[in-house]
């Protein structure tokens, strides 16, 4: 479908996907809070029937989601084809992958004491890890990949309501989100697009610029100082506008771009606001989120 081709009319349609224990139930109810039509657990041939034809079994209902995942025998290896098979000129579709780290997965079933469906008599773990692999194609063909390692219910909710809650068709097809962190916290999950500035000079090593953020003003004139910074930018934009329209032509509904330097409190920061700047200047929505702003400088 072409980027500015997508349906005015017929059913949004949300598939809800990913690992057992990530949190679908909740993302279920959080659409259900927002007026969609909600169905879990179809069986495979039902499911189907339905994501070929979703008004045809809920007459009247615009916005539907549907849960779907290795409970239904088949769904793994039967799922690429059931995506491929929506009519995108009828239905405005999107693909949303839950995941959690293993220790979240591992103590969330040791929390509520229930078996994983894969694990048989074996432990959570080796079940997480054989539903991983089975998952690996459907994640990678998501539109939207959310880690919930470590949110909370409130959470899940925001962002469910802030990308879901608005109406259809009065934006872009595409929303880009950019995430600024610390390597040395580690790298985010469900980043499509990844840039290290740590080449940049450090503000952090400046004793009057270390307690600041790359949303202050004297942290900004220290990197607009660096003609390093500013050429980053212009460049990074410049491959974001070749790359976000045609990354819209192939249906995607979201990108998540990250920006790392050591700490994630000042240079990734404010290249993230600048580039959030820019995008939302060519008319490309932009959501921002600092992941280590908060951490205390050391």
């Amino acid at each position: 479908m072409n980027a500015t081709a997508r349906p005015s009319h017929g059913a949004r349609l949300v598939l809800i996907t990913g690992l057992a224990g990530s949190g679908k139930s909740t993302v279920a109810k959080c659409f259900e809070d927002l007026g969609y039509y909600v169905v879990d657990n179809l069986p495979l041939p039902m499911l189907a029937a339905f994501l070929a034809d979703p008004a045809a079994y809920v007459e009247g209902q615009e916005r539907i989601a549907v849960v779907a995942d290795l409970r239904a025998p088949g769904f793994a290896h039967e799922a690429p084809r059931l995506l491929a098979a929506i009519d995108h000129s009828r239905i405005d579709s999107t693909l949303v992958f839950l995941e959690a780290s293993d220790e979240a997965l591992v103590r969330r079933f040791s929390e509520t004491r229930r078996p994983h469906p894969l694990a048989g008599e074996g432990p959570p773990s080796e079940g997480i890890a054989r539903e991983r692999a089975l998952m690996a194609d459907l994640r990678g063909a998501a539109d939207l990949v959310l880690d919930t390692s470590d949110w909370s219910i409130h959470d899940i909710r925001s962002l469910v309501f802030r990308e879901f809650g608005r109406d259809p068709g009065r934006e872009r097809a595409m929303v880009v989100s950019l995430q600024s962190f610390g390597f040395k916290y580690g790298t985010p999950a469900g980043v499509d697009l990844m840039f290290d500035v740590r080449f940049l000079a450090n503000p952090h090593f400046d004793p009057a610029l270390r307690p600041q953020t790359g949303r202050d003003r004297d942290v900004l004139a220290y990197l607009d100082a660096q003609p390093d910074f500013g050429e980053l930018v212009a460049r990074i934009e410049e491959l974001l506008a070749f790359l976000l329209p045609r990354y819209q032509r192939e249906n995607r509904s979201y990108l998540t771009i990250g920006v790392g330097c050591t700490g994630g409190r000042h240079r990734s920061v404010a290249a993230v606001e600048r580039l959030a700047a820019r995008l939302e200047q060519g008319g490309w929505p932009a959501r921002v989120h600092h992941r280590d702003i908060g951490r205390e400088a050391r």
